[in-house]
């Protein structure tokens, strides 16, 4: 579950947004929509725990996010929260197999080749185990950065515009993964798009305001 209150971010402590009280349950799946500025980024920053609060909480799978130290709260972030963005942030220079290795090593989590191979064979890209990612088309990038978010099993999914870089056969792909990945591990699903196309296949809205 996602649960937030009083809550609100500045940068230089010149421009600060504040957020409407909200919270979503376990299990349920939701779009935030909004206009440029009015913190849709910021706002999936502050779930996740990258960013830190002005004021006000952050409650995520029962846990009073900035209640942890930093460390805690990265491992926490790394166990509990998948983060998916529109660009996939690999890195490059490994194997596809080192990337997913790396989410259970920053979450603390004991290396399990086993379940990488489980995870990328479920988005139909087990074969590119060993393939460095600069080798993948963007499809398959994608796949592996929702692949890497699913791996530690998260109970919050946090998805950054995933689909509106994507032609309408990936994007439909994209969204059937997150769907049926999230009701798999009975995740809560947060999408923030201004993606047309996925606004009528989510019924459930938290609209932003521009600040």
């Amino acid at each position: 579950m996602i649960e937030i209150e009083k809550l609100s971010a500045s940068y230089d402590d010149k421009k600060f947004i504040k957020f409407p009280d909200w919270q979503l349950s376990q299990g349920e799946t939701c779009l935030m929509l909004g206009p440029s500025g009015s913190g849709k980024s910021t706002l999936l920053h502050l779930l996740s725990g990258i960013l830190q609060p002005k004021s006000g909480s952050v409650k995520i799978a029962n846990t009073q996010l900035f209640d942890l130290t930093p460390a805690k709260r990265d491992k926490f972030r790394g166990k509990n929260i998948g983060l998916i963005f529109q660009k996939a942030h690999l890195i490059d220079s490994l194997s596809v197999k080192d990337n997913m290795l790396m989410a259970q090593y920053f979450a603390g989590e004991k290396k399990d080749l086993a379940r990488v191979k489980e995870v990328l064979a479920e988005l139909h890209i087990g074969d590119k185990l060993s393939a460095k990612t600069f080798q993948l088309s963007q499809g398959e990038a994608q796949r592996l950065s929702i692949a890497r978010a699913m791996l530690n099993e998260p109970s919050v999914i946090l998805a950054d515009e995933p689909t509106s870089s994507l032609d309408d056969e990936n994007c439909e792909a994209v969204y059937h993964i997150l769907e049926t990945q999230a009701k798999k591990y009975n995740a809560t699903l947060l999408i923030s798009t201004h993606d047309q196309r996925l606004k009528d296949k989510i019924p459930l809205h938290l609209k932003l305001q521009k600040q």
